[in-house]
């Protein structure tokens, strides 16, 4: 029987990995183990667990040993947690995994790292470019990556996987991208920063095939970014919105320099209640270009420009759009 665990699997993410699994059968059963109940718990060939991957996780989780280990546990978002909550998860949580799959002889762990762990990227970015976070996620979650690497370093029969995906995005998730389109539908829509800075950005249905293109890869280590290629300007990425939802939105952009003090002032005012958080806006403001080059070496074939990827949200889930 062919087996896998995923960690953090009852998030976005990870929901839609296990459906993707249990759809194609390329695992006879799947266990989701998760701090919260996943909404996958009463399907068949589902079990699910209550584990918190900051701390030692037991040997007896499932009755065998695991054929694959999908690491998406992380405390990612920004703002909303204190610095040493994204060290003591991301980090914490990579040494549990693997001390995990070292006691029970699993022999492949795929890794879910970020784009976060290079920074800002003004200049076309690939997987060669040293890391260079700035936030305390992505210096979370390149330290990650070593952890697992070091366990993939102590046999020659293992396989490691890890992807740097951007802001992923599609069915059921509220994010950025869905903010954006209801901004443009209900007729406005204001960014801070210039209009040609670079977004990257991963679309879920693109991203569970680059999962499953990479196992089957031969390689015992392939570290590579997951964007939807090619990256395109946010006024590229507004003008697409607005031609599909056929609006006529004036696309506005502010500065960074007056957005981020006014933010922090309203920030001290409201509190939680304040709309445009600094951190947000900071983000939203910081260029992301990043090149997908080892899966283009690889010859992964890209299905989803980011034109295609909302065209196909509306046609899988167009409820999301009501």
């Amino acid at each position: 029987m062919s087996i896998c665990v995923i960690f953090g699997g009852s998030g976005f993410v990870g929901t839609h990995l296990a459906q993707f699994f249990l759809k194609y059968k390329k695992f006879d059963h799947i266990h989701i183990a998760d701090i919260k109940e996943s909404p996958l718990r009463n399907l068949e060939n589902i079990s699910t667990s209550i584990t918190d991957v900051r701390k030692k996780i037991k040997e007896n989780l499932i009755p065998e040993s695991p054929n694959w280990l999908f690491n998406l546990a992380a405390i990612h978002r920004e703002p909303g947690h204190k610095d040493q909550e994204y060290f003591e998860t991301n980090i914490k949580g990579a040494w549990n995994v693997c001390n995990y799959a070292e006691k029970v002889n699993c022999k492949n762990i795929y890794f879910t790292s970020s784009i976060a762990v290079y920074g800002p990227c003004i200049e076309p970015t690939g997987e060669t470019k040293l890391p260079m976070p700035v936030t305390p996620y992505g210096a979370s979650k390149y330290p990650a990556e070593l952890i697992h690497q070091n366990w993939l370093n102590k046999s020659e029969d293992r396989k490691l996987l890890i992807s740097r995906p951007g802001v992923i995005y599609g069915p059921g998730d509220p994010g950025n991208i869905m903010r954006m389109i209801r901004a443009i539908r209900k007729g406005y829509f204001a960014f801070p920063g210039a209009k040609d800075i670079h977004k990257s950005y991963a679309y879920i249905y693109g991203f569970l095939d680059s999962v499953d293109f990479t196992m089957n890869c031969k390689e015992r280590l392939v570290t590579y970014n997951y964007v939807e290629t090619p990256t395109e300007t946010i006024d590229e990425i507004s003008k697409t919105v607005k031609k599909i939802f056929n609006s006529k939105a004036p696309i506005i952009s502010l500065p960074s320099k007056l957005l981020i003090p006014v933010s922090r002032i309203l920030q001290v005012i409201a509190k939680n209640g304040n709309p445009i958080h600094p951190v947000r806006v900071k983000k939203a403001g910081t260029p992301t270009h990043i090149v997908p080059d080892v899966l283009k070496n690889l010859g992964f074939n890209f299905k989803y420009s980011f034109e295609k990827s909302i065209l196909h949200w509306l046609e899988v889930h167009p409820e999301d759009f009501q």
